[in-house]
């Protein structure tokens, strides 16, 4: 059996209902093992030439590559923003027991049906 591959994906809201609705999507919907929704920060960038200062939400999001790409998908169909901050770092090493819950609880639904009960 191959390894299942940890994912640690950020992304960040304009604010703290919107950030904690799509948490909840993404844990609801087996994307993700948690989501952090972390304390409001600010960000400086550069937007359509101009420089931009806004008050952001950070999400800090557990899952595996297997379930990457539905994830993705799933932040840009719910993301306020035109262009939204999604970045995907590989976990190399962790808590054997914390990273097969991450897997097991990112089973694909029709994963689940083969389970054992």
């Amino acid at each position: 059996m191959r390894p299942v591959a940890t994912l640690l994906v950020l992304t960040n809201l304009p604010d703290r209902p919107s950030a904690e609705a799509l948490a909840s999507e993404l844990v609801a919907a087996r994307l993700a093992a948690c989501v952090n929704v972390l304390a409001p920060c600010q960000s400086t960038y550069r937007w359509r030439g101009a420089l931009e200062t806004t008050s952001e939400v950070p999400l800090l999001i557990k899952t595996r590559s297997e379930r990457y790409a539905a994830l993705e998908a799933a932040i840009r169909e719910r993301h306020p923003y035109e262009l939204p901050e999604i970045i995907a770092l590989p976990v190399t090493a962790g808590l054997p027991a914390y990273l097969a819950w991450v897997a097991t609880e990112t089973r694909a639904p029709d994963d689940l049906e083969d389970a054992p009960q």
